[in-house]
């Protein structure tokens, strides 16, 4: 009898173990596109990194061009926009680190908090629209706001009594609208992001907690932020991975390229952008990129252990 059972026991876990396997392959097939897209976008081009350490020369060739070594990195951190290109890349991107995640945190509690399926659907639309426009469509928009002449801002300025501003050329004030237009532009996803950690939480926690006595802030501090801890440590490390590496449009296309505002705007993307466009020197422009990558990935592993040390649950590998 034991033999009999043993025997079926056995065929139950191969029978199970070939469904676990053929339901791993067919999600695994899924993602094949994705994977296939990968390769051929993120690590083909990698090859492409010994131009780095080489005087690229178009009729010799990527192999045939003459090595320079680490001349290419010298050139950018000897130039005298290299400070300047680096504070503000970095600066930018810790303030919109923190401004993303933690405003995309508090209006994904009071989403949570809103009972009406109508008004949660128009403020999901209303808050992640503007994910979806390229920095071209922003760019006219935010020209419509700050043109001299037409621009809306101007026009109530002078209705208020007060000096129009040549917007396109005071660096100072771009310092503060280049974070509101990440913010405006990103909080959207990110709150969908953490909008869905929070209803994975077991409700019957709130009701316990409300039982206790606990209000809505408490509840949020208490219970909500704690169970998606893991999520917003994910989100953050992310987003430390590139904080060397700016976006584009949003510090080339909507400021116009105006040179006025190159101390505010200029970050090392956009330079780069500037150094292959008009020197062509593709060498100096994949070095800035090597160099870029492989602080983004120190900074993540760096994070990461120190998630890791303090807390090793949270960490993400």
């Amino acid at each position: 009898m034991s033999k009999v059972t043993t025997t079926a026991k056995k065929e139950i876990r191969i029978r199970h173990s070939k469904y676990e396997n053929k339901r791993t392959f067919v999600l695994l097939s899924m993602c094949l596109p994705a994977l296939i897209l990968i390769f051929i976008f993120n690590y083909i081009p990698m090859g492409g990194l010994i131009l780095a350490f080489k005087n690229y020369d178009y009729s010799k060739g990527i192999f045939g061009s003459d090595w320079v070594w680490f001349d290419n990195f010298k050139f950018f951190f000897k130039s005298q926009d290299a400070l300047r290109v680096t504070v503000n890349t970095i600066a930018y991107n810790v303030v919109f680190i923190i401004t993303s995640l933690v405003g995309a945190l508090i209006i994904a509690v009071f989403l949570y908090e809103v009972r009406s399926k109508k008004l949660l659907k128009t403020y999901q639309t209303m808050y992640f629209f503007p994910y979806f426009l390229s920095w071209s469509v922003v760019s006219f928009i935010v020209f419509s706001f700050m043109e001299y002449d037409y621009g809306i801002l101007n026009n109530i300025l002078e209705k208020l009594g007060m000096e129009p501003i040549l917007w396109y050329s005071e660096p100072k004030c771009w310092r503060f609208i280049i974070p509101v237009l990440n913010l405006w532009k990103t909080i959207g996803y990110n709150t969908i992001v953490f909008y869905a950690g929070i209803i994975g939480i077991d409700p019957t926690l709130y009701e316990a907690a409300a039982i206790d006595g606990a209000n809505k802030y408490q509840i949020a501090r208490r219970i909500m932020v704690p169970q998606i801890g893991a999520l917003i440590v994910m989100m953050a490390l992310l987003k430390v991975g590139k904080i060397f590496h700016s976006d584009f449009g949003l510090f080339y296309i909507v400021p116009l390229n105006a040179g006025s505002l190159y101390s505010a705007t200029d970050v090392i993307d956009t330079y780069v952008y500037r150094a292959l466009v008009t020197g062509g020197d593709t060498g100096m422009t994949v070095a800035i990129g090597f160099y870029q990558s492989l602080v983004g990935l120190c900074l993540v592993l760096l994070s990461n252990w120190l998630v890791k040390k303090f807390s090793e649950e949270n960490a993400m590998f």
